[in-house]
């Protein structure tokens, strides 16, 4: 193992949480010459290669200082959005959430791409009360592209127990943090993913923000469900495709890209709680100016 490795290992055997930041994949010239066929194993190869990139630029202060929190980036990457053609840009985001005890994590990725986020009677949050994971996540993304607010944010269905079918119940606390974003500003517009009629109509009518747009996945549905349409149709909310995975990130998928990447490392210590996929696209063209990853992980028992 070179110095490099041990660095590195030296450091995750302290450190509590790594934050890993892909910055723009589109200036990552070794990833445009291999097009990975999934995003899973897209997502994959942008982390070992940032893992590998940043493990060899390890600033030798930060091994005698072992930080609680590792900031896993690569500098020639990192791309924020110019003040000046920010009205020119959209930045979008998705997010995933990983880890089944992730519900403590989402505006902290919003803010973090800045640069220094009825029929059911279920009662709401006192004032005051905040999801940290979906802050937390807003707060990173907001930092890293160095912009004061996402113009779209969309949560993947987060992740529930073997037989047990998606309910409103499940998505409440993070869409109320979303909620919360929304009405500080920090985002304009929030969406879902895979709900089917009877979901969304329930998130609808219970929602004081309502969701203006739903993915869904044409894998497993070659046409639009009629009775989704119609109910989209008749609340003006934007129907969308994706092709994502069921589970984009595995916490195995993880530990094996962490092992290859940093050997001899105890790679099943951490776990990775959300994922954040982000795009900026120019609006008068459609082009695609910068996208990327953003991921925080904790190790077991900090």
């Amino acid at each position: 193992m070179g110095t490099d490795s041990r660095a590195a290992k030296a450091l995750l055997a302290r450190a509590r949480t790594l934050h890993l930041q892909t910055g723009n994949l589109l200036n990552w010239g070794r990833l445009r010459k291999k097009c990975p066929s999934t995003h899973s194993e897209e997502l994959r190869d942008c982390i070992q290669k940032t893992l590998n990139e940043w493990s060899s630029q390890i600033n030798p202060d930060l091994v005698r200082e072992f930080p609680d929190v590792l900031e896993c980036t690569v500098s020639h990457a990192v791309e924020k959005i110019n003040p000046d053609e920010r009205e020119e840009m959209k930045v979008s985001a998705k997010l995933f959430i990983v880890g089944s005890n992730s519900s403590s994590s989402t505006r902290s990725a919003v803010d973090m791409e800045r640069g220094a986020c009825s029929s059911c009677k279920l009662p709401r949050k006192k004032a005051g009360q905040r999801n940290p994971l979906v802050c937390h996540t807003e707060q990173v993304a907001c930092s890293v592209l160095g912009v004061a607010q996402l113009d779209s944010v969309i949560i993947a269905s987060p992740p529930i127990e073997d037989g047990v079918n998606l309910s409103l119940e499940h998505l409440q606390p993070y869409w109320e943090e979303l909620e919360n974003l929304v009405q500080s500003k920090k985002i304009v517009a929030i969406g879902t993913s895979d709900l089917d009629k009877t979901q969304l109509e329930q998130l609808y009518q219970w929602a004081q923000v309502k969701p203006n747009s739903n993915q869904v996945n044409l894998a497993s549905c070659c046409v639009m469900p009629p009775d989704l349409t119609a109910f989209a149709k008749q609340f003006d909310i934007q129907l969308l495709t994706h092709n994502d995975p069921k589970e984009l990130l595995s916490e195995a998928s993880f530990q094996e890209a962490l092992q290859e990447s940093i050997p001899d490392i105890q790679a099943h210590e951490w776990v990775p709680l959300w994922l954040l996929r982000y795009s900026v696209i120019v609006k008068s063209r459609g082009i695609i100016k910068s996208k990327g990853y953003i991921l925080q992980a904790k190790r077991r028992g900090s």
